[in-house]
């Protein structure tokens, strides 16, 4: 772990990554990912510089509601999330560009308890910028950018204050049911009691929606797809061809999650430098590249209870089409603020 302090009075960087920690990881996921039968990637690796320049332009997309809607729901409820929660750290778990963090922020300091925010993200170059845009915006407030995976690193985030951990988005829809259990489990233990959690999902609804959401008529989120290609292709010497790749959307029923996938349109092999692999492609085989499960009430408020989260508010919009979840890691009987169920 490394810690540095920039040029700016309060804004210091953790590294838990190490100088060649991606490059290993993205190995890792690319030898058991491509080698499985079907294929997969953990979307994670969307987001280097220009997945995350791409990623922005689709929360900006009319047929992307998700971001828009949990903005609404932020800036209606802001207010009453900074009272409950009392927080004086903000952690936000894959925190990217931070565009909605100033909803919270100003919120929590008008309510007279922040000191510290504690974005958390792969990507160092995208936290460094974000970091030193709200350093600079809201001067005497402590920002400590932890560059870190939330999937492996929960344990090592500092462990500041009365927290409120942000996780929005609907990124928790990224994780298969095992994964989310476990996260969801994790991140309860690295909590305190009276901590909080505030948890942005997408929620189920017509399935032709879900899909335009995912397969927008610019083509954004197609790039954004074929860009994991580029990745493998810079970091890990592979030679893919992006183009001969089509991006799929579809929505799984069963499993209530839309999946994105890159399908080969012709038989191809594909070589990798590190590690030394050669991944071979039919016409027409798939690549799943993101799975993002969409939820229904009762389903994500047992899932929290399991996890050890008691669900204090449920925030949605007048549509239904996303929800802001607010829990807390249970306080002894008679502490803390009126965080009754509602």
């Amino acid at each position: 772990m490394s810690v540095t302090q920039i040029p700016l009075p309060f804004l210091y960087t953790v590294n838990h990554l190490g100088p060649d920690h991606l490059r290993r990881a993205l190995a890792e996921d690319v030898r058991a990912g491509l080698t499985s039968a079907p294929k997969w990637l953990p979307p994670k690796w969307f987001y280097d510089a220009t997945g995350s320049e791409l990623f922005s332009r689709i929360t900006r997309l009319p047929e992307y509601y998700p971001a828009r809607r949990e903005t609404a729901i932020l800036r209606e409820h802001a207010e009453e999330i900074a009272a409950l929660s009392g927080a004086d750290t903000l952690a936000e778990l894959g925190s990217g560009t931070s565009e909605k963090t100033g909803l919270l922020l100003g919120a929590l300091s008008r309510a007279g308890t922040l000191k510290t925010y504690m974005p958390v993200d792969v990507d160092a170059a995208t936290l460094d910028a974000a970091a030193r845009r709200v350093a600079s915006a809201h001067p005497g407030l402590a920002v400590w950018a932890i560059c870190a995976d939330f999937e492996r690193h929960l344990a090592r985030l500092p462990r500041i204050g009365r927290r409120l951990v942000a996780f929005l988005g609907g990124t928790v829809g990224n994780l298969d049911d095992r994964a989310r259990a476990s996260f969801l489990s994790e991140l309860h233990t690295t909590l305190s009691p009276g901590d909080g959690l505030l948890l942005g999902a997408d929620l189920v609804k017509d399935t032709g929606r879900l899909v335009a959401a995912y397969d927008d008529g610019a083509g954004v989120t197609a790039a954004f797809n074929r860009n994991v290609l580029a990745v493998m292709n810079r970091e890990l010497g592979a030679d893919f061809a992006p183009q001969a790749f089509e991006h799929v959307a579809l929505y799984d029923g069963r499993l209530h999650r839309v999946e994105m996938r890159l399908r080969a349109t012709r038989p191809m092999r594909v070589h990798f430098r590190e590690p030394a692999l050669t991944v071979p492609f039919r016409a027409g085989e798939e690549m799943r590249t993101e799975i993002s499960t969409k939820f229904y009430r009762y389903r994500l408020e047992r899932e929290l209870q399991r996890a050890g989260f008691a669900v204090s508010r449920w925030y949605t919009d007048p549509a239904q089409d996303f929800a802001v979840v607010l829990a807390f890691v249970p306080e002894p009987r008679g502490g803390g603020a009126d965080r009754h169920h509602t």
